[in-house]
């Protein structure tokens, strides 16, 4: 059965006011052990694409998983922060019946969830989307019907 994984991007310390734009900010030391066990996490599951917001953070988060499954991660401008709810459901609806993992944004995420439970979608586990945490999605009909969430990896 095909499912869309939805993961919260790892731990990237936190925003400066500094000179270089906030999309180019790295994972952190934490974040890195976070990104390698998502592999422990997701990597031994039938995904057959990675999609990532251009963000770099979002990026190194998949690079491992990516690696361990042979897959290429692609950007994905729709995954970015700030995107309105309604393009990441085009990108969602879109994927329909396929087995891909998506990184995204602590913005993105909650209204992405809110947006499938007024569709109808049931969720086992409270919304929450801590870094590095996943939301495993099935698909039923060409609509992701349940989800339930992966606490992140320790």
């Amino acid at each position: 059965m095909a499912k869309l994984y939805l993961v919260r991007h790892a731990d990237a310390g936190h925003r400066s006011g500094g000179s270089e734009p906030d999309e180019l900010r790295p994972l952190s030391a934490r974040g890195e052990r976070q990104a390698a066990g998502l592999v422990d996490l997701l990597g031994e599951l039938p995904i057959t694409r990675l999609l990532s917001s251009p963000y770099l953070r979002c990026r190194q988060s998949l690079e491992p998983l990516g690696l361990h499954l042979g897959l290429k991660v692609e950007e994905e401008p729709r995954l970015a922060e700030g995107t309105p709810v309604a393009d990441v459901l085009d990108l969602v609806d879109g994927l329909a019946g396929t087995s891909v993992a998506l990184c995204s944004h602590g913005d993105v995420i909650p209204d992405l969830l809110d947006a499938l439970l007024q569709r109808g979608a049931r969720f086992k586990d409270e919304l929450r989307w801590q870094k590095a945490s996943t939301w495993v999605l099935t698909w039923d009909d060409g609509r992701l019907s349940k989800g339930r969430y992966l606490p992140p990896p320790s």
